[in-house]
């Protein structure tokens, strides 16, 4: 099933403090995950990791 995206930019807490990243969150169950980078990749790396913590286990299609 393909299921659209909310993408928002964020500052993110990393090992050395903030850095740029991004939210991305499921608009069918609300499950986010952070990345960082706001570039494309980072947008990807996020809809994959979307499908691998799907809290339903099911393999949907993100697009943003």
């Amino acid at each position: 099933m393909r299921v659209k995206i909310d993408v928002s930019e964020e500052e993110l807490d990393g090992d050395y403090g903030a850095v740029p990243g991004l939210i991305i969150t499921c608009t069918r169950c609300r499950h986010s995950v952070e990345v960082f980078g706001t570039e494309e990749n980072s947008v990807k790396r996020g809809a994959v990791m979307l499908r691998d913590e799907c809290p339903f286990d099911e393999d949907n299609f993100y697009s943003a």
